[in-house]
């Protein structure tokens, strides 16, 4: 496997087979993690910050559908409001809120490329806090470019070097790095 990406020549369909909402939202905070989940290198399951995030998962608006799996996508709700389709995703903080922005529009542009028209919603139950995502032009070229260089990640054959960031101390991977 080489370091370079190739040419997207393929249909925007096939330029993002095998990528999934969390290598979108790793590449915007680590792209050392996004090789390892490439590789299906299991984080510690047993980080507190793991626990807590599937408890949220579990918990925040519990009734509301969970969970919704289509293609390479998983969307924490979906629902109709007012005849149109809100894909929420569900994040513990905003901390980090251009990853969660960017991975939700990655499911919106899925859902668009299958001719589904749907908007977008972040919500933050800890900090009782809701942000409307749009997919747009300029959004959707970003994205493009993420799916390029996540592509060009996860096919060298070695990880990228360890970059020391704020989101290191609470990584259920640190011990890839770090140990």
């Amino acid at each position: 496997m080489n370091d370079s990406a190739a040419p997207d020549t393929g249909s925007d369909a096939e330029s993002i087979q095998g990528i999934t909402g969390t290598f979108i939202w790793y590449y915007y905070i680590c792209k050392r993690e996004v090789w390892l989940m490439s590789r299906q290198i299991v984080p510690d399951q047993q980080d507190e910050n793991m626990d807590w995030g599937r408890f949220l998962h579990e918990q925040a608006y519990a009734r509301e559908k969970k969970e919704v799996a289509w293609e390479s996508v998983k969307m924490d709700t979906v629902t109709s409001k007012q005849g149109e389709l809100v894909v929420a995703e569900v994040k513990k903080t905003s901390s980090y809120i251009k990853s969660a922005t960017m991975q939700l529009l990655f499911y919106l542009y899925t859902l668009k490329m299958a001719g589904i028209d749907a908007r977008g919603e972040l919500r933050f139950p800890e900090e009782r806090r809701k942000e409307p995502v749009q997919l747009d032009d300029a959004r959707e070229g970003e994205l493009q470019e993420a799916i390029r260089q996540i592509r060009r990640i996860i096919n060298q054959d070695v990880p990228p070097k360890p970059e020391k960031i704020k989101f290191c101390g609470k990584c259920a991977y640190r011990e890839f790095c770090w140990a």
